[in-house]
């Protein structure tokens, strides 16, 4: 499976879709799309300029507006300070054509988390513990750097082919945190894409460090479980989801 992540907010469309066999910078071919949403296509290029004509991935965002502009310049410098991690994707460059805001982002070929996560099939403890010590490894590692990801779930968390690790992608709504300013690390917007990953503080508007961790219990909870967190009721007291019925597990 070829995967890589996108996210991006609304605005206003401008030209078609760069077609199969054309050519940027006079460099990537474009193959074939990857990934279309609302606000941004992705595609599988090869670089032509470099032996061997390695794959990358090309994403495009559909709009130039101001905000268009912000949401591109600040996922391009994170991935270029995050993309030096063995399991983020590392940007290649970056570069405006033809109406369009390109970002060429290192291809992962492998499949992403959802397609193992499948409904009735809990994991086992021992590969479950194995995969969260595989995301917070990353995790670690963005917050180390003051960046909030504010969208870690099961179709941007890719297990590589290489090697079998896992890999997170899609930065485009990460949130830098400025902690000298705001020890807090909050922010106006929610961020992500998927809602029922996000914990309340981030509904709100106020996403945290540990709201990424969230998302992490989250995902440990569905593999455990086999069940999503949609197919889980919550506990009207607490707000904690009721799962530990679902399935057994040790304490630890």
């Amino acid at each position: 499976k070829r995967a890589v992540g996108i996210c991006t907010k609304k605005s206003t469309p401008v030209p078609p879709d760069p077609m199969p066999d054309r050519k940027l910078r006079v460099r990537y071919r474009i193959n074939e799309q990857l990934v279309s949403t609302e606000f941004s296509n992705t595609y599988l290029a090869e670089d032509e300029d470099v032996p061997d004509r390695p794959l990358c991935a090309v994403k495009r965002l559909k709009s130039q507006s101001i905000e268009t502009t912000k949401l591109f310049e600040r996922e391009a410098r994170v991935l270029r300070k995050l993309g030096k991690h063995d399991r983020i994707p590392e940007l290649l460059a970056r570069f405006q054509e033809d109406g369009y805001f390109y970002l060429i982002v290192q291809f992962i070929e492998g499949q992403p988390l959802s397609q193992e996560l499948k409904e009735g099939k809990p994991w086992k403890e021992h590969e479950v513990s194995a995969l969260l010590q595989d995301i917070l490894e990353i995790l670690a590692f963005v917050h180390q750097h003051d960046v909030i990801h504010r969208d870690v779930h099961p179709d941007n968390l890719i297990r590589r082919a290489a090697d079998g690790k896992i890999m997170l992608i899609d930065f485009g709504a990460v949130k830098e945190i400025n902690l000298s300013q705001n020890s807090r690390g909050q922010t106006q917007s929610q961020g992500g894409t998927h809602r029922e990953y996000m914990p309340p503080e981030q509904v709100m508007g106020s996403p945290k460090f540990c709201s990424d961790i969230y998302a992490v219990g989250l995902l440990g909870i569905q593999s455990l479980t086999g069940l999503s967190p949609k197919q889980l009721k919550v506990n009207p007291e607490t707000g904690d989801l009721i799962w530990r019925e679902k399935v057994q597990v040790s304490s630890q």
